[in-house]
């Protein structure tokens, strides 16, 4: 990894731990910080997530949004009350409050980029969708 003189960072993924989420938020599911304000990056955040094959991130909500893109394998997601089928090139976008969920009932592991920002966007309430 390397830190540069203005506050730059580039490295190669693997070169930053890869933490398995905890069981209450999903199973057989995993998470890379590549990016956070840990790093000096003040506004976004940039998480590398792994799900392998019958794994998940459990349903849930928080007050900001996700920004998404699926680098590889396929998976179901549910925002709100519609589930969509996405995979490898699929971009999504999931809004403040909105519970949501991952399930990779593939063939093979999932992973995607997931942005967020490093404060709440929203105020905290229940969407219903």
């Amino acid at each position: 990894m390397s830190l540069g003189r203005c506050g730059e960072k580039v490295a190669h993924f693997t070169s930053v731990q890869e933490k398995p989420l905890d069981p209450k938020f999903g199973v057989k599911a995993y998470i890379r910080w590549l990016i956070s304000k840990d790093d000096g990056a003040e506004t976004y955040s940039m998480r590398l997530f792994r799900i392998d094959v019958g794994g998940r991130i459990n349903g849930h909500t928080h007050p900001w949004e996700h920004e998404i893109f699926v680098i590889k394998g396929s998976m179901k997601v549910r925002i709100g009350s519609k589930w969509y089928r996405v995979s490898e090139g699929y971009f999504l976008y999931v809004p403040p409050n909105v519970e949501h969920e991952y399930v990779n009932d593939g063939n093979q592991e999932s992973i995607f980029i997931c942005v967020i920002p490093n404060k709440p966007t929203a105020e905290k309430k229940v969407v219903k969708c």
